[in-house]
């Protein structure tokens, strides 16, 4: 069975950063994409980044590009998201997620299937 769990979220004021972790278990994750969601009060849940199976490729969406860095430990079985620079807009619950199928890049949102039950970041003004 696939489990996510996520770890890292809080509270920090603007400007600052936080690293959120995604342990993954139940399955060989080095063949899998992995991605980090967000959900806002009142707004759909967004793709923030993902990062390929290989590791190789990465994607940002446009908001935080230059802010954030997703990386991930093979060894761990572990993702992990590096936010800097936090702002006020960035406050969302945060959700680790993982593909349905193997070797995929990560950058469709249809083909994730699995995820976590999400973190709460808040980033106060």
């Amino acid at each position: 069975q696939v489990q996510l769990v996520e770890s890292g979220g809080g509270l920090v004021q603007a400007g600052g950063s936080l690293r959120l972790s995604c342990a993954a278990s139940g399955r060989t994750f080095s063949s899998y994409a992995m991605g980090w969601f967000r959900q806002a009060p009142g707004k759909e849940r967004e793709l923030v980044s993902a990062i390929s199976w290989s590791g190789i490729n990465t994607y940002y969406a446009d908001s935080v590009k230059g802010r954030f860095t997703i990386s991930r430990d093979v060894a761990k079985d572990t993702v992990y998201l590096q936010m800097n620079s936090l702002k006020p807009e960035d406050t969302a619950v945060y959700y680790c997620a993982t593909t349905r199928s193997r070797y995929s890049t990560g950058s469709d949102i249809r083909e994730y299937d699995y995820w976590g039950q999400g973190t709460q970041v808040t980033v106060s003004s």
